[in-house]
């Protein structure tokens, strides 16, 4: 039996950072309002707007449980920013000195943001159900 001294109770343990979590929902949206702007008005791939604008619903899909707290969303959306992270490099890179080349610089910080904030966020809950498992 351990001495009680060296217990955690459960009301110790380390919880989530309403910090990061603001940051988080911030970055969300922001990166939602980029790419939704982006494809119907300030560079589109046609004039009027293109169905690029599609890749605004993955996004969205999130938005409930990042904004309700939902580690599990936290999880999964910051895995699936990487992919944003990812459009963001190419276009910045491929589309050399346009308007597009600058949102996606813009879209992949955003995306970056929300990575970082979301794996912060999560990172807590993480370590204290890795040390209620080891006991």
């Amino acid at each position: 039996m351990t001495p009680a001294s060296s217990q955690t109770s459960p009301s110790t343990l380390p919880s989530p950072d309403p910090r990061w979590k603001r940051v988080a929902v911030v970055s969300l949206l922001a990166l939602i309002v980029l790419c939704l702007s982006w494809e119907l008005w300030l560079a589109p791939l046609r004039p009027g707007g293109s169905w690029l604008v599609l890749k605004v619903v993955p996004l969205l899909l999130p938005l409930r449980g990042v904004l309700r707290g939902r580690l599990y969303t936290y999880q999964w959306a910051a895995m699936l920013s990487l992919l944003y992270v990812m459009e963001g490099a190419v276009r910045g890179m491929t589309d050399p000195g346009s308007a597009s080349a600058i949102l996606g610089w813009l879209e992949l910080v955003l995306a970056g943001v929300f990575f970082v904030a979301a794996v912060a966020y999560v990172r807590p809950a993480k370590k204290a159900s890795r040390h209620l498992a080891s006991r």
